[in-house]
């Protein structure tokens, strides 16, 4: 069974867990990114799931861009193959560019998020690295 770690750090992350069990991943969730870092010590998951919130006027402007950098490169480390998908404020569109350029995202979904939209995220075949 595939396993989805979801981020859920904001009461906008759409609730797919029927969606997930009909398609046979296992999701597990976590209100921090710091317990989510733990878990990934144990087992790497095959779908990682957070919500894009750029860093306005704080240090993420520096060396992060946002919310989800530490544990993206984290990802990138303990779970390679991981597909890697998105949510984010149709706000924030302007900011998801600079995300893209730091790490292989595999999705961007725009909220509000469909179920058809995230069934085709976690069905698109991955893209091969260069």
């Amino acid at each position: 069974m595939k396993t989805l770690f979801s981020l859920i750090e904001s009461p906008f992350h759409p609730d797919f867990r029927i969606l997930y069990q009909e398609l046979g991943i296992a999701e597990e969730r976590f209100d921090s990114a710091r317990n989510l870092h733990r878990a990934m010590q144990k087992q790497t998951p095959d779908f990682f799931v957070g919500e894009f919130i750029y860093g306005w006027g704080n240090n993420y402007a520096g060396a992060n861009v946002s919310n989800l950098d530490v544990t993206l490169r984290s990802l990138q480390y303990l779970a390679p193959q991981a597909k890697m998908i998105v949510f984010m404020q149709p706000n924030e569109e302007p900011h998801i560019g600079k995300l893209l350029e730091l790490f292989p995202i595999h999705a961007v979904l725009t909220y509000p998020v469909s179920e058809q939209a995230m069934q085709a995220a976690l069905d698109k075949p991955a893209v091969p690295s260069p």
